[in-house]
């Protein structure tokens, strides 16, 4: 085995998005490395890539606040009431952008009704011209800028990239160009770090487009999933990629309960994806789309970036938790952080050989009383398993840590030939 380091490496952290969602399995999963993973302080990384959701959590981390803070802030809303921040504050409808574009709607009318009789277009032209007057977002997101300004306002934190003590880059997209915008970086850290938030996460459709010095920007996502190429540059040693979105299998067997050591005592079955109807079908089209696209990313990362060990971490794809969330419900927001804190833990067992090589590369190890621990949870007290079942488990996690090694072995053969 490589030879610990003998200087301090450079490690970076990407957060893909995911809305709420992506934000609540953010949290789980961070809790869970964070206790799980020796030599390393997820509060004082070298760089933090944020993009959408994943942008609050990275600005947060960015800010000295723990995971452990962060869930208590964001899942269990039992801090004080400067500290909390609630997801259901991002279902004010847009009542500004509903006024704004009333306004044009009775000139707008008179337009496609000329054009209709006189301009002696089809009804669907002059329909065409009614399309100013739609919102370009249902619910408010001004609350965002608001509440993380208030957030990053306490003592000891900054809502200013350049008094960080770390680097920070928050990507949104310019709506008129379609380009790439790393707030935080050198000419864009000038704006506010809960503004550049606001900005990453204005998801099309939903929220509206966030105007800054005269452009309008929305969800960094258009443009890449998690780009964490902007800290890949400055020569990281280990880059950390979370993921939380990931096409469900309905096709594959759901993850067995005796492997999750404290998951959901539920079975959830989907036969089919098209039984949920219109939004299931839209959901798992914008998973499988987001996932593809960071499949490609990551492949290039590794070609492009050879001296930096990258790790990836994301939901089990067979694991229908949560793809049928309901993010809104505080009930379910306990369960579901919880959920990704302890699949995060099996990951790491049924990972931990591979893993292991990498993390020692860069002076971390696994805490393994911690993760062989069934009795660890993150919000609620998770029932312990049997003594046949937790073999089960640890028999299942040897295999697939098994399964990770001959897998990596096969591809550095590969790539050899």
């Amino acid at each position: 085995m490589t030879r610990q380091p003998t200087r301090r490496p450079k490690i970076a952290l990407a957060l893909s998005g995911g809305g709420p969602l992506g934000a609540i399995y953010e949290v789980g999963a961070l809790c869970a490395l964070q206790e799980s993973l020796n030599g390393i302080d997820f509060t004082q990384l070298q760089h933090y890539v944020g993009v959408s959701a994943g942008g609050f959590i990275a600005a947060g981390l960015a800010n000295g606040i723990t995971p452990r803070q962060l869930c208590a802030s964001f899942i269990e809303n039992d801090n004080e009431p400067s500290e909390t921040f609630d997801p259901s504050w991002l279902l004010a409808p847009a009542y500004g952008e509903f006024a704004r574009r009333a306004i044009q709607l009775p000139s707008l009318f008179v337009s496609a009704l000329w054009h209709l009789s006189a301009g002696r277009q089809s009804f669907v032209h002059a329909l065409e011209r009614l399309g100013p007057a739609l919102p370009t977002g249902l619910f408010s997101n001004e609350q965002i800028d608001v509440e993380l300004g208030r957030l990053f306002s306490q003592d000891g934190r900054t809502n200013d990239f350049r008094q960080l003590k770390t680097q920070l880059t928050l990507v949104a997209t310019n709506l008129d160009s379609g380009e790439a915008v790393p707030f935080g970086r050198p000419g864009w850290d000038h704006v506010p770090i809960s503004k550049a938030v606001q900005a990453s996460s204005a998801l099309p459709g939903l929220f509206p487009p966030v105007e800054i010095e005269g452009s309008y920007y929305v969800d960094g996502a258009l443009k890449k999933t998690m780009h964490a190429s902007v800290a890949l540059d400055q020569g990281m040693d280990l880059m950390l990629c979370l993921n939380p979105l990931v096409p469900f299998d309905a096709t594959a067997s759901a993850v067995p309960k005796v492997m999750q050591r404290g998951l959901s005592a539920e079975h959830h079955h989907i036969p089919h994806i098209v039984d949920g109807g219109l939004p299931a079908v839209l959901s798992q089209t914008f998973r499988s789309m987001i996932h593809s696209r960071m499949v490609l990313g990551i492949k290039q990362y590794e070609r492009n970036y050879p001296k930096t060990d990258i790790i990836l971490i994301e939901p089990d794809h067979r694991d229908p938790e949560l793809y049928l969330a309901n993010t809104f419900s505080y009930a379910q927001r306990r369960h579901l952080a919880e959920h990704a804190y302890q699949q995060t833990r099996q990951m790491l067992r049924s990972r931990k050989t591979g893993l292991s090589a990498k993390l020692w590369r860069h002076g971390i190890t696994l805490h393994h009383d911690a993760l062989d621990d069934p009795t660890r949870h993150l919000c609620a007290p998770a029932k312990a398993p049997t003594q046949v079942g937790q073999a089960i488990a640890t028999l299942q996690e040897i295999m697939v840590d098994l399964g990770h090694i001959v897998n990596s072995a096969a591809h550095k053969e590969k790539n050899t030939w």
